[in-house]
């Protein structure tokens, strides 16, 4: 269909052609998909007959037009319908098709509900969002004020639920834990949000706790750590964290068990910034040979060669490594594979990089809970696509107490075998 161009590239619905022709394309390409998948259901039941030899699935032309908002706009589809006669020989009940691509109860697709937790924690209110996101999707069908409200509440029930999940069944053998000030809409001017993210035995990744904190004091995590353990945590075998003592003393007194990792790229910034720029290049370099050691024995002489070079003049920052080397080279006792994994924070890291990038300090009316609801939303949905540790039959085997030396398994100790 053509359509008259106004100079300024706008056509006569005021929107520019470049969208028109994009939302075009996606009505098209759904259009396109949802016949495939009618198309592959009825072939794959073809056989499927009466006692007059008629199909029992067959086409039955398209249900009403309806709008679904996607991140191309909003499209109008025809999806196509299926008669499908065949008894559900358990429930009596007819069985019916559904679309895996455009579920029936379908009016927005997934990226838009991400795009509504930035919003608000970029300080919009919920009556910004209708002239916010029309803009950009070219109409505000199914965004109203009472929609995104509404949605809020249920994601503020979600988060509850979410803290207040049974965690006696999931075990975490691995935890990331950091405290990220996102500068977004809590009530105190120092609270930050505190993030657990965990490796199950069968090496997936999943985040564990998400709650508010003041300045990642120690009763915080303290408080946080509690409740996982009245839920029925079970203490990890390796905690990761930046180093900071708030976390630290909590561990200790919750999860005593545990062992801790110091993050790597923290203690690298930290110990920079204790030296001169003129020096720094060189340092890193020292740095990266130590975490980057084919095993613990050479990770440790790097410690030395590190502290001969920088110690005369520059002890303050040779200490923040000696110091902590224990729980620096901690991760060295585990598989190889995991190494790359253990020892940074990165999961929590890379996950909250967009958010940071896409908030600012807010002020005005801003509720907490709502906040910490968008957080978890976002979170959840960065989750779908974490990928799994290294290796992720080791983790059962870490879980089971198994000994790793230089990063291989030990499956007969020494002792077992002199016994």
């Amino acid at each position: 269909m053509l359509s008259v161009v106004n100079a300024d590239g706008t056509t006569a619905s005021g929107s520019s052609l470049v969208d028109e022709i994009v939302r075009d394309g996606a009505r098209r390409m759904l259009a396109a998909a949802l016949e495939a998948e009618v198309n592959a259901y009825i072939a794959e039941l073809a056989d499927q007959r009466d006692e007059n030899g008629r199909r029992l699935v067959v086409r039955n032309g398209y249900h009403q037009p309806r709008k679904v908002t996607t991140a191309a706009g909003v499209v109008e589809v025809k999806a196509p319908r299926v008669n499908d006669k065949r008894v559900d020989v358990e429930t009596g009940e007819r069985k019916r098709f559904s679309s895996a691509i455009l579920p029936p109860w379908c009016r927005k697709s997934p990226k838009i509900s991400e795009v509504l937790p930035l919003l608000y924690l970029h300080g919009l209110s919920s009556g910004d969002f209708v002239p916010a996101l029309e803009q950009f999707l070219g109409s505000s069908a199914g965004l109203s004020p009472a929609t995104i409200t509404r949605l809020t509440t249920q994601w503020q029930a979600d988060h509850a639920a979410f803290m207040d999940r049974d965690l006696a069944e999931v075990d975490y053998v691995y935890v990331w834990a950091d405290g990220i000030h996102l500068n977004v809409r809590l009530e105190e001017a120092k609270a930050c949000v505190l993030v657990l993210i965990g490796v199950r035995a069968d090496g997936s990744k999943e985040l564990v706790a998400l709650k508010d904190g003041y300045r990642e004091s120690s009763e915080s995590w303290a408080d946080l750590l509690r409740d996982c353990a009245r839920r029925g945590m079970r203490a990890p075998v390796l905690a990761v964290g930046d180093g900071a003592p708030g976390f630290l003393k909590a561990l200790a007194e919750v999860f005593p068990d545990a062992r801790e990792q110091r993050c790597w790229v923290h203690k690298t910034a930290n110990v920079l910034d204790a030296m001169p720029k003129s020096a720094q290049p060189g340092a890193k370099k020292a740095i990266q040979d130590i975490y980057n050691a084919e095993d613990r024995d050479h990770a440790e002489a790097a410690v030395k060669a590190f502290a001969q070079l920088y110690g005369a003049k520059f002890l303050k920052a040779i200490k923040k490594v000696t110091d902590d080397q224990e729980e620096l080279l901690a991760f060295f006792d585990f598989p190889a594979e995991h190494w790359i994994h253990l020892r940074t924070t990165n999961p929590i890291e890379s996950t909250f990089s967009t958010v940071r990038l896409r908030t600012k300090v807010t002020r005005g009316a801003g509720s907490r809970a709502a906040a910490l609801a968008m957080v978890f939303k976002l979170v959840e949905s960065a989750q779908s696509r974490w990928r799994a540790v290294n290796a992720p039959h080791l983790v059962a085997l870490v879980r089971a107490g198994a000994r790793f030396e230089r990063g291989h398994l030990v499956e007969r100790p020494v002792e077992a075998v002199a016994a």
